[in-house]
C-alpha cells in the first residue's frame, strides 16, 4: 500500500529494502522435563513496546537438511534490559523478550528420529514485515552454555552454541556414570553401560596414548577406577569403554561427590571434570581453586571449595575489575583436606575503613598469594554442583550484584547499575532530556542546592567545602547531592540524588543553587533566578580547554561541547589571580569571575589536629611514620582498559620499601582517570579510590608528584615537596603543555629517576628550597587563606537573591 511508503526524514530512517532480525539465548534450564529457552528477538527498526507487538517463532532446523523445520511458539516476556542493550532512542522493546519450552518428546517422534541434530533460528515479525535470524548466545550463564538434560535412561538433549547459533543434538549415551567418586588412591566410577564387557581407556587428546584399566562387571553395570598411581602424563584424557560395538565415552549422569582434584607429585593433581556437555574428563594439572557450596551472607556469599596443594603460602581472594583492573581483596582460610572458605565481599571497605560496593561491572574472582608477585592468580572455577545455584542475587542498599559464570565454569560478579533498566536505557534518557527536563523547567524553583563532584564521584572537593559552610550558617535550604552508582553516601540530613535519574533531572531544573567542580550536562540551561556556580579543581599547570594542543582538544568535539555549556554558568571560581586569565582564556567565559580561594583549601590553611588524627587512623598510620604521599597525574597518550589510563607509577616500590619501610608510609593516589591495580601492605597504601584527596593533603609530611594541580593545594601547608619528572620534555613540548615555567618556578626538586626520588625522601633538605617555594606560595595560593568558602558562599547567596 502506497500509504506504507514515506518519506525518509532526519529522524526516521528508510527501512531496510529487506528487514534485519537480531535474537539471542539470556537463560537455559531444564524444568518438568522441558527444556526451557528464555531470551529476546528484534526486528530492526521496529518496536516491541507491548506484548504481542514483536512476535517471535524459534525454528528448528535439521542439520542435515532432510526435512522441513519444526516450529516452537513463544510466549512474549517483559525485558527491559533489551531496551538498554539495543543503545537506540527511536524504540521501546521492552517486550522483545520471550520464553519457549521445548519437550523432548517432540525431537523423539518416531518419524525424527532419524535426525540428530537441529539449529535454532528465530523469525521475528512486527507488522507486516518479517526476518530470521540464527539464536545466539548471551555473553555468561546458562546462555552461554546451555545445560543438557536427560531424555531417558540412556538418551540426552544437548544444547550447544556453534558457529553463532544454538544447536540441539539428540545423543544416545552408551556408557552412563551413575556415581564419580573420590578416594584417597583415585577415582571409583559406577554406571550402566549398553552391553557388558570391556575395559576403560583413557585416550590422551594431545598425543593419542592410551591407558588401559580393568573393568568389574556384573551385567550391563560396571565399576571401575582411575587411580592416581601408575602417573598419567600431563593433559587431558578422554575415558571410554570399549564395548563389542565400539568405544563408549562416559557420560555423568550427576556431578562427582567428594573431592575432584586429588594431589599427585610436582604439584599436580588428577582432575575429575564434568564438562559443559556432561560428558567425564580425566586431567593431570595444576590445582584450581574449585567453588562447591555457594551460601548467601551478610554483605557478600561465603565461598567453600577445594585447593589441594595450594594452601600452603597464605592467599587472598582478588576481585578485579574487567575493565579497568580495579581491586578489592579479602582473606582466604585454608580448612582440613586441601578446602578453604573465603567471604566474598559486595561492600568491602574502602581505603578509609568505609564500606562500599563494588563499583559497576563485571568482577573477576581469583584466588592469588598475599605475595603478588608469587603468582598472578588462580580463577575461582565452578564444582559442576555449584552451577544450578547461578545466577545468585544479593543487594546492599541502591546496588544490585549478580554471582554468575562465563566459560562455563569460571565464577564471576557482575555489579550492576544503581539506575534500572528502565531508567538508564538510552531511549529512556532521551526521553528525560527532551521531555521531562523541559517540563520540570516550569515549575517554580525551589531554595535547593545540587551539588556534584566529578559527574557523582563522591563528597569531596570544593562542594563538600561549600556544604560545610552553608551548613555551618543554618540557611533554610535543602541540600541534594549527586552519587553515581551508590560509591558514595553524604553525610546528615543531605540527600543523595542517583546520576541520571528521572529526579537527577528534576533537581537540575528545579534547584535554585548547582553548585559543581567539573562540567554541567551540556543540555543545562540557567533559568532565571537559577544560579550555577561552577567551582573546577584546579590550578592549571597543564594546559586546558581552549588552551590544550589543537590535537587533543578536536577529537570528540570537545570543545564544541564546552562552548555550549559555559555561557550557563553565573560564576567562575578563580583560586588566584595567576589562574583567572588562565581559567577565562581556557573556558572563553565572558561572565563573573570570584577570585577568592579555594574553598577545599580551608582545612589545609587551619589544620584541626583531631582531624589529622582520625584521617591517620582510617589509613593505618603507626604513630611516628612519615607520610609520603605519591600523587602522579595521568598521561593522555597512555589509554589503558575500557575509558582509563594506564598507570605508570616509574617507581621501584621494592627500593623504596627497602631504604624507607622501617618509618615511612606510601600513599598511592594516582589520578581519576587512571585504572589498575596497585600494591597495598604495610608500607604501601593503595588510596586511589579514597573519596577526598584533601584528607591525603591534611596528613602528608611530604608530597611527590609530577605535573599534577595537587602541588598548588598542598603548597598550602608549606611541607616539602618532591617532583618526579621522568618524561618533562614530553609532556611539556608534545603531550600537554605548561601554563609557566615550570622548571624554574618548582618548589623543590626535579628528579628524574626512582633511586633519586628514594634518596631525596631519605634525606629531605626542604631549606634549600624556601625561597622559592615562598614565592611559589605567594604567587599560586595568596588567598587561601581559611575564608575562601565564606567568600564564595557570600557572593553566591547574593546572585540567588539578586535572581
Amino acid at each position: 500500500m502506497s500509504h506504507l511508503r514515506r518519506r525518509p526524514t532526519a529522524d526516521r530512517p528508510p527501512h531496510p529494502a529487506e528487514p534485519v532480525a537480531g535474537a539471542a539465548l539470556r537463560r537455559a534450564f531444564w524444568e518438568g522435563g522441558e527444556l526451557v529457552l528464555i531470551g529476546e528477538g528484534r526486528l530492526l527498526d521496529a518496536p516491541g513496546e507491548r506484548p504481542g507487538q514483536t512476535r517471535i517463532v524459534l525454528e528448528l532446523h535439521p542439520v542435515d537438511g532432510s526435512r522441513r523445520p519444526l516450529r516452537l511458539r513463544t510466549v512474549p516476556c517483559y525485558l527491559p534490559e533489551a531496551t538498554d542493550d539495543s543503545a537506540q532512542t527511536r524504540h521501546n522493546l521492552d517486550w522483545t523478550g520471550f520464553t519457549a519450552h521445548l519437550d523432548p518428546a517432540l525431537l523423539h517422534a518416531p518419524a525424527l528420529r532419524p535426525v540428530t541434530g537441529w539449529r535454532v533460528e528465530a523469525v521475528v515479525g512486527c507488522g507486516p514485515r518479517r526476518a530470521r535470524a540464527p539464536l545466539a548466545a548471551y555473553w555468561c550463564g546458562s546462555g552461554e552454555y546451555p545445560p543438557a538434560g536427560w531424555t531417558g535412561p540412556a538418551l540426552q538433549l544437548v544444547p550447544t552454541v556453534e558457529d553463532g547459533a544454538l544447536h540441539l543434538t539428540v545423543r544416545p549415551v552408551r556408557a552412563r556414570v551413575d556415581s564419580c567418586r573420590s578416594r584417597p588412591d583415585g577415582f571409583e566410577l559406577r554406571g550402566t553401560a549398553a552391553a557388558p564387557g570391556g575395559a576403560l581407556v583413557l585416550r590422551h587428546r594431545a598425543t593419542g596414548a592410551v591407558v588401559e584399566s580393568l573393568v568389574h562387571w556384573q551385567g550391563a553395570e560396571f565399576t571401575a577406577s582411575v587411580g592416581t598411581v601408575p602417573r598419567l602424563a600431563e593433559g587431558h584424557w578422554e575415558p571410554a569403554l570399549t564395548l563389542p560395538d565400539g568405544d563408549a565415552p562416559l557420560v555423568l549422569r550427576h556431578p562427582p561427590t567428594g573431592a575432584c582434584q586429588l594431589p599427585l607429585p610436582a604439584d599436580r593433581v588428577l582432575y575429575a571434570k564434568r564438562l559443559s556437555d556432561d560428558r567425564l574428563q580425566f586431567c593431570v594439572q595444576p590445582a584450581e581453586p574449585l567453588v562447591d557450596r555457594i551460601t548467601p551472607a551478610d554483605g557478600g556469599f561465603d565461598l567453600a571449595g577445594e585447593f589441594p596443594g595450594g594452601l600452603d603460602a597464605p592467599l587472598e581472594l582478588v576481585l578485579r575489575h574487567c575493565g579497568d583492573g580495579r581491586e578489592r581483596r579479602a582473606a582466604v582460610h585454608p580448612a582440613d583436606g586441601g578446602r578453604f572458605t573465603v567471604r566474598l565481599p559486595l561492600t568491602p571497605d574502602g581505603p578509609d575503613g568505609v564500606p562500599r560496593p563494588l563499583g559497576k561491572g563485571v568482577w573477576e574472582a581469583l584466588l592469588c598469594p598475599a605475595d603478588p608477585d608469587d603468582h598472578p592468580g588462580h580463577p575461582l572455577r565452578l564444582h559442576p554442583a555449584a552451577l544450578a545455584q547461578l545466577p545468585a542475587r544479593a543487594r546492599s542498599g541502591d546496588k544490585s550484584f549478580l554471582l554468575q559464570r562465563r566459560w562455563h565454569d569460571t565464577l564471576i560478579v557482575d555489579s550492576l547499575p544503581v539506575l534500572a533498566a528502565l531508567e538508564r536505557s538510552a531511549l529512556r534518557q532521551h526521553r528525560l532530556r527532551t521531555e521531562s527536563y523541559p517540563a520540570a523547567r516550569r515549575r517554580p524553583l525551589r531554595d535547593a542546592v545540587l551539588y556534584d563532584v566529578f559527574g557523582g564521584r563522591g563528597y569531596a572537593c570544593n562542594p563538600r567545602a561549600v556544604h560545610a559552610e552553608l551548613a555551618r550558617r543554618q540557611l533554610p535550604l535543602e541540600h541534594l547531592w549527586v552519587i553515581e552508582d551508590g560509591q558514595e553516601q553524604p553525610p546528615g540530613p543531605v540527600r543523595a540524588i542517583r546520576q541520571w535519574s528521572p529526579e537527577w533531572y528534576e533537581a537540575l531544573a528545579t534547584c535554585r543553587y548547582l553548585v559543581g567542580n567539573t562540567h554541567f550536562p551540556e543540555f543545562l540551561r540557567r533559568r532565571d533566578g537559577q544560579v550555577v556556580v561552577q567551582l573546577w579543581h584546579g590550578t592549571p599547570l597543564k594546559r586546558i580547554g581552549h588552551r590544550m594542543p589543537e590535537n587533543r582538544t578536536t577529537v570528540d568535539g570537545y570543545l564544541e561541547r564546552l562552548d555550549r555549556e559555559v555561557p550557563q554558568w553565573s560564576l567562575l571560581l578563580s583560586p588566584s589571580p595567576f589562574a583567572t586569565p588562565e581559567l577565562i582564556a581556557s573556558f572563553g567565559h565572558r561572565g563573573e569571575v570570584l577570585e577568592g580561594g579555594y574553598p577545599r583549601n580551608d582545612r589545609l590553611a587551619r589544620p584541626d589536629p583531631d582531624e589529622v588524627a582520625a584521617v591517620r587512623r582510617r589509613l593505618r598510620v603507626p604513630p611516628g611514620r612519615r607520610v609520603v604521599l605519591y600523587a602522579p597525574t595521568w598521561r593522555d597518550d597512555r589509554r589503558g582498559a575500557g575509558d582509563r589510563f594506564e598507570v605508570d607509577l616509574h617507581l621501584d616500590l621494592a627500593a623504596a620499601r627497602s631504604a624507607l619501610g622501617h618509618d615511612h608510609v606510601l600513599l598511592l593516589r594516582p589520578h581519576v582517570h587512571c585504572g589498575g591495580a596497585l600494591p597495598d601492605d604495610d608500607f604501601v597504601r593503595d588510596v586511589a579510590d579514597y573519596p577526598d584527596v584533601q584528607d591525603l593533603l591534611l596528613v602528608a609530611d611530604v608530597l611527590v608528584t609530577d605535573y599534577s594541580s595537587v602541588m598548588f593545594d598542598f603548597a598550602v601547608t608549606g611541607r616539602p615537596m618532591l617532583f618526579f619528572t621522568y618524561d618533562l620534555e614530553h609532556y611539556r613540548d608534545r603531550l600537554r603543555g605548561f601554563t609557566f615555567d615550570f622548571e624554574r618556578h618548582a618548589p623543590g626538586p626535579l628528579l628524574t629517576g626512582s633511586e633519586q626520588v628514594v634518596a631525596a625522601l631519605r634525606d629531605l633538605d626542604p631549606a634549600r628550597y624556601r625561597e622559592t617555594y615562598r614565592a611559589f606560595r605567594e604567587r599560586f595560593c595568596p588567598l587561601d587563606d581559611g575564608g575562601a568558602a565564606a567568600r564564595l558562599v557570600d557572593r553566591m547567596l547574593a546572585l540567588g537573591a539578586v535572581g
